[in-house]
């Protein structure tokens, strides 16, 4: 059974190490080709860095 990339980063360790991919590439050019608008929602703070410190 293949392993869930939890916390990985690099699409080259997801590859390399066997982890699951599900490449969507397909469904996102079948939204854009429709013409049709979409909102698009995502996690709250999703994307945000945590690499820095406040002061």
């Amino acid at each position: 059974m293949k392993k869930l990339p939890v916390g990985i980063q690099t699409f080259s360790e997801i590859v390399t190490e066997n982890y699951v991919y599900i490449d969507k590439t397909e469904h996102a050019h079948k939204l854009i080709e429709s013409g049709k608008y979409y909102f698009l929602s995502r996690p709250r703070r999703f994307g945000d860095t945590r690499a820095f410190t406040p002061r």
